[in-house]
């Protein structure tokens, strides 16, 4: 045991440490250094999607103190820089274990410091609490989630008053306010006058809001069989009375699904991205003909689509195809209203398919690309505020962002639109997949893949830093016979040209990714995560297809070509 790590545990061993934080800490010095290591050796931070960690107690953990700590520094934060007669902020959370008590623990902390607080009266999804926040005109906002990591985990993520999570160099300041905040002068004590509970009038604008941005005029939207699971999250709340609303009267639930839980006892993650995940859905889709499904992860930021392909077989889409499909639905609408000028703009991320920024030239709108996580497609949003419209957006990650009302991802809206198309496309005798197809023949076959190495802890972290480095220090030549002809580093903003050894500067903030791109026009991108103790591995290869009827033989050599990349890296 390294000693700075035993004092630092020590530290909780007395107050201003309750009784129980004080027996648990004590326990884990007496008899498992390991766990005891891994809860102090850092501190939790801030990362793409705010702060996640495994619950428990010490300066690494979901806590009590830790989320009173934080919490205490954003209220200094807020009492230094706002202007505001009476400071606010709302406080939203999700269905995981200690998400009410954590967020009702927020909501003191911040009461105590004079700042009025909206706290949600029950679970709501993360993109009402970034609506929240405009509509109610608060200074900031503040949701307990961990969205799609597992059940240990739990996690606080921090919106500013344009209901965009925080970013630099804003982040980097209420971090610093954070750590002059000793755990004595957490306020615990709340000021219970200055709490006000919202519910039902929220839902209802925030549900209006998302109608009017993702539905626009499917002629029969009765026409389209829906099949929606939210996975034991919190979409359970607002995705039917929003699908009822909207008018997509075929509705159906994975009723084993349905009920919140936070052990998400039907699956193995309770993440969208995983086609296991779909297991149950699938099988049901088929008993009832579904034409499409609906997943979204426990905080309802995420959407994934399953479509029908031409021979009836149900399809997983991945974050790229249905991201390209809405956008290029989002821009055929725009310009169908006469509302395409030259001054619109989709928002991407760097590690997400080069196919929307054919679909945004082909109409002559900009593709703005940034790093990983919707903070960064807001910040492009509050930048271009007067001189262009964002249309919408999203990542490879299953996210996407209907227009600018709700400012980070947000699967109410996306699951709205995303019926939209399939209602429209059967309407006009086609399908959701067949429009995607389409677009591959217009734009080329896109294909990407990845690869999630899950390193957890101490050693993890160490692993993954040296793979990082080992990339940088010696980068592969080629991938499946095509030579690497440039790389672009974000750590340290230079990108390469390995053909002229020209370089040149990379104006997106600076981040911890490497992309490699080959002569065939292959991408493959590598960079940590930034809320798992993961390291992702990133692929995208494309190729024409000038006959739809070839989609299945020009997709397997995509397929295989994906494989024979990974083997190069020995994934």
């Amino acid at each position: 045991m390294k000693k700075d790590i035993l004092e630092k545990a020590k530290i909780w061993t007395k107050a201003p440490f309750d009784q129980a934080t004080i027996e648990q800490v004590n326990e884990l010095i007496a008899n498992d250094p390991k766990t005891l290591e891994e809860s102090f050796y850092k501190n939790l931070e801030f990362g793409t999607g705010g702060m996640r960690g495994i619950m428990g107690v010490g300066t690494n953990r979901i806590n009590k103190y830790t989320l009173g700590k934080n919490t205490q520094g954003l209220a200094n934060y807020i009492n230094r820089v706002s202007n505001k007669k009476e400071k606010s902020v709302a406080v939203n959370y999700d269905v995981r274990h200690n998400s009410q008590k954590f967020a009702k623990i927020v909501a003191d902390v911040l009461s105590a410091n004079g700042i009025k607080v909206y706290l949600f009266k029950e679970f709501r999804p993360t993109p009402e609490l970034s609506f929240a926040v405009r509509y109610l005109g608060t200074d900031a906002g503040i949701v307990l989630t961990a969205s799609h990591n597992p059940p240990e985990y739990n996690g606080y993520k921090v919106y500013w008053s344009d209901g965009a999570q925080i970013v630099p160099p804003q982040d980097k300041e209420i971090v610093d306010e954070i750590n002059r905040v000793k755990f004595d002068e957490i306020k615990f004590e709340p000021n219970e006058n200055l709490i006000e509970y919202v519910g039902e009038d929220l839902d209802n604008a925030f549900i209006k809001a998302s109608i009017a941005h993702g539905t626009f005029d499917a002629p029969d939207r009765k026409n389209i069989k829906i099949l929606f699971t939210p996975l034991h999250g919190t979409s359970i709340t607002l995705m039917p009375k929003a699908m009822e609303k909207a008018g997509f009267t075929d509705f159906h639930i994975v009723t084993e699904q349905a009920n919140p839980d936070p052990e998400f006892s039907t699956v193995k993650s309770p993440n969208p991205e995983e086609p296991e995940a779909f297991t149950i859905a699938l099988k049901k889709a088929d008993e009832i003909g579904a034409d499409i499904i609906l997943a979204t992860d426990p905080d309802s930021d995420r959407i994934a689509v399953a479509v029908r392909e031409p021979d009836g077989k149900m399809r997983l889409l991945n974050g790229n195809q249905t991201m390209a499909m809405m956008d290029a639905f989002l821009i055929k609408k725009w310009k169908e209203a006469g509302k395409l000028n030259g001054k619109q703009f989709i928002g991407s991320t760097i590690v997400s398919t080069d196919m929307v920024k054919k679909i945004g030239a082909a109409d002559n709108v900009e593709v703005k690309t940034g790093l990983t996580g919707f903070k960064w497609i807001a910040k492009m949003i509050r930048e271009a505020e007067g001189k262009q419209d964002f249309i919408g957006g999203g990542e490879e990650s299953f996210g996407y962002m209907v227009g600018d009302f709700v400012r980070d991802k947000d699967a109410i809206t996306s699951g709205l639109l995303a019926a939209e198309i399939a209602s429209e496309a059967k309407s006009n005798n086609s399908s959701f997949f067949e429009e995607l197809l389409k677009l591959y023949q217009k734009h080329g076959f896109y294909k990407e893949g990845l690869v999630s190495l899950v390193k957890k802890g101490i050693e993890g972290k160490q692993i993954i830093d040296r793979m990082m480095i080992d990339f940088r220090e010696n980068p592969p030549k080629n991938f499946d016979g095509s030579p690497v002809i440039r790389i672009e580093d974000y750590k340290t903003s230079i990108a390469k040209n390995l053909e002229t050894g020209a370089e040149e500067p990379i104006s997106v903030e600076k981040s911890n990714v490497l992309i490699f791109y080959t002569k065939d026009g292959s991408k493959i991108a590598v960079r940590p995560s930034g809320t798992e103790p993961k390291i992702k591995f990133y692929f995208s290869v494309h190729k024409a297809l000038n006959d739809i009827k070839d989609y299945q033989k020009i997709e397997k050599e995509l397929d295989e070509k994906i494989e024979r990349i990974k083997q190069d890296l020995n994934l």
